[in-house]
């Protein structure tokens, strides 16, 4: 659901359907790998100059003007038939991004129509972002010269929250999309306010093993241990919070969680350089390629939630990185076993909520854009990932993994080793040191780390 003074006025549908041509302009061809095209057939040619002045102030009356007289008419209408008769792919990454937040069927067709015109594909059905995102991701599609402007302002003009986040730096702003919810803009330490948002937890209450009374010993629980305390985060309340800002044995940490990945890490928010202070990790409401985006409350910087490294805002500038603590995804029974002098996160953190999104939402594979995903494994696939001491990365398949672990086998690559621990697997390196190594589905771990290496096992 999209704020309600965002209303565009449905009008009759523009014919936007036209015969595709190619004399006149520059083009380059764009190649894909093999499985890209089984599944999603070839790209269209994409033009390499600049855009025209025509279709520059097409671009604005369509999708500048139209914010501030708040509805859709017949120059928007003009503007957008002249975009769709560009030749221009590129200019679908525009489209794509308004088809986000339109909520009326005239309005979806027009655009998912202009985008099909674009993209040289058959028409979509109205309101089918999904998929022509997915061709976008999949064709790896260039975005239009100035795309971010264009971008930022159907994005901050539904949310006005978001103009610290739309900003340069270090991101493919084609990949970010609206996850559907509004951004967690509370200051530290107020999270007990409510809000329109997914509500992350600041110093969350905890209990030790015994008050967990309500957790069931097959529960998944995600544990940390660190300087000989231990600590289990239910995934019923980190699928409710998606965030926290903890402290556990001495260090300050921030801890998120993708419900869309499968991933919960976390990451030392403490020991940074000196005039740095501590980031307050909180969920912006956006995605990239399924993958929540976090941000620092404190300075508006955006953060690669998979990588740990600032992308924008003021710590970007300081090419500031966190270090990554290691999590483990296991049971409450194995952990509580395992660490009997364990505290967990109260039931009240839950807010009365219990969901699960892998067994439920999320069971036929990712419902956010992801395009491509590496064909070595299947999309859901859970794997272990770890960068290795050298620097590359490697994700080992979880099953396969448990399997060689339990028949007593050595897994391991590259100076990394896994290891069984409280019911789940944690890695180390060649001294028996915990590295920062999480459990997540492969599409988020190869689509982060595209050159990544897989354990053959």
């Amino acid at each position: 659901m999209i704020p309600t003074r965002f209303l565009l006025k449905p009008i009759a549908t523009a014919v936007l359907c036209m015969a595709w041509a190619t004399g006149g302009l520059a083009q380059s061809t764009q190649t894909v790998p093999d499985h890209v095209a089984r599944t999603f057939g070839n790209p269209p040619v994409i033009p390499t100059t600049p855009l025209s002045d025509p279709i520059k102030a097409a671009l604005e009356v369509a999708f500048v003007d139209v914010f501030q007289q708040s509805t859709w008419g017949r120059d928007q209408d003009i503007a957008l038939l002249e975009i769709a008769q560009s030749q221009d792919p590129r200019l679908a990454w525009v489209v794509s991004d308004m088809m986000r937040f339109i909520t009326t069927d005239a309005m979806n067709q027009k655009l998912a129509t202009a985008a099909a015109t674009l993209l040289n594909v058959p028409i979509q059905k109205a309101g089918d972002w999904g998929q022509v995102t997915n061709l976008l991701i999949a064709w790896d599609i260039p975005a239009p010269p100035d795309y971010l402007t264009y971008k930022r302002t159907i994005f901050t003009s539904i949310v006005p929250g978001w103009d610290k986040i739309f900003v340069e730096g270090d991101v493919d702003w084609r990949h970010v999309s609206w996850g559907g919810v509004l951004i967690d803009d509370r200051p530290f330490d107020t999270t007990d306010d409510p809000c329109n948002c997914i509500p992350a937890a600041d110093n969350p209450e905890t209990t030790n093993a015994a008050g967990a009374a309500w957790l069931h010993d097959d529960d998944v629980v995600f544990g940390i241990t660190l300087n000989g305390q231990a600590r289990a985060y239910p995934r019923q309340i980190m699928e409710v919070r998606e965030m926290v800002n903890d402290t556990l044995g001495g260090r300050d940490l921030g801890i998120p969680y993708c419900t869309l990945c499968g991933s919960a890490q976390a990451y030392f928010t403490d020991g940074l350089p000196a005039g740095v202070s501590r980031p307050v990790l909180r969920t912006s409401g956006l995605l990239i390629r399924s993958n929540k985006v976090m941000y620092d409350v404190r300075t508006h910087s955006v953060f690669d939630t998979f990588l740990g490294t600032a992308v924008t805002g003021p710590l970007a500038d300081l090419d500031l990185k966190l270090d990554q603590a290691p999590v483990i995804t296991t049971t409450w029974g194995d952990w509580k076993t395992t660490y009997p002098h364990t505290t967990v996160l109260a039931e009240e953190l839950a807010l009365g909520r219990n969901f699960d999104f892998r067994n439920g939402r999320d069971a036929a594979g990712p419902i956010f854009p992801v395009g491509d995903v590496d064909p070595r494994l299947g999309v859901h696939e859970d794997v272990i990932g770890v960068v290795t001491p050298s620097g590359t990365p490697v994700a080992f398949q979880r099953s396969k993994a448990l399997l060689a672990l339990w028949d007593g086998q050595t897994v391991s690559f590259e100076g990394v080793e896994l290891r069984l621990d409280a019911g789940g697997i944690k890695v180390v390196d060649s001294a028996g040191q915990d590295m920062g190594s999480h459990q997540a589905f492969w599409f988020a771990w190869s689509q982060f780390h595209p050159t990544t290496a897989l354990w053959a096992g």
